[in-house]
């Protein structure tokens, strides 16, 4: 992860309710290149969506689409679209994964190497292809272009409450400040502070860096692990 003076300030932080302010112009524009950005891409990019359907049907049986709920504005649950990357196996994690990997899930909520995905899934995620189905959940107003990245319920319980309170006054994002800057390269620790810092900070300048800082981390495929 590259150290850069905002890394170092959203890092040394101590997050609380009290740091967010209200930006209702700032949220105008955002919602509306929202909407505009996210119905145009569905639209230039329903091509592509046909091409990856094949892929993923072709690749391993079950749906094209995989939706996982998550944690969004206000701590309301939603579904989270994405390309489905992995084997559809309705067994238990204990049953899938050696203690390694079960353990580094329970540490991170995420595994190196996961057995579970496929080939054509590892090409998903290398890419950020398996996410662009959340343009529809950005569609209808559950997601926003710039955020933080969606949580499970439990991950919640790694925030104080006042982090949380923080976290959950702006809507996730298919991207975000912790995703274009560490993503799988910090610890969970350190994501906490990354994400906090989006709803402390956010402006559009700092949504430009970050669709900057995007856009450079997926033509080196710098994708999910």
């Amino acid at each position: 992860m590259s150290i850069t003076k905002s890394v170092k300030e959203a890092l040394s932080l101590n997050y609380s309710i009290s740091m967010y302010k209200r930006k209702p112009l700032f949220s105008f524009i955002k919602r509306s290149f929202d909407i505009i950005s996210s119905g145009l891409g569905l639209i230039i990019l329903s091509p592509l969506f046909l091409l990856l359907i094949i892929c993923v049907k072709l690749g391993s049986k079950g749906p094209a689409f995989y939706g996982h709920k998550r944690i969004g504005k206000n701590g309301k649950e939603f579904k989270m679209w994405k390309f489905r990357s992995m084997v559809v196996d309705q067994r238990p994690l204990e049953e899938i994964l050696t203690p390694e990997q079960l353990e580094e899930w329970k540490r991170d909520f995420k595994i190196t190497n996961d057995p579970r995905v496929t080939k054509v899934g590892k090409i998903l995620r290398k890419t950020s292809l398996d996410e662009l189905p959340q343009l529809w959940n950005i569609f209808i107003g559950q997601m926003s272009v710039v955020g933080w990245r969606p949580i499970l319920t439990e991950e919640l319980e790694r925030y104080t409450k006042e982090e949380r309170e923080l976290l959950l006054k702006v809507r996730p994002g298919l991207t975000g400040y912790w995703a274009s800057h560490g993503r799988s390269n910090t610890s969970y620790e350190d994501r906490i502070k990354m994400e906090l810092y989006y709803p402390y900070k956010r402006s559009l300048w700092l949504d430009i860096r970050i669709l900057w800082h995007t856009a450079i981390g997926v033509f080196r495929s710098d994708g999910a692990k």
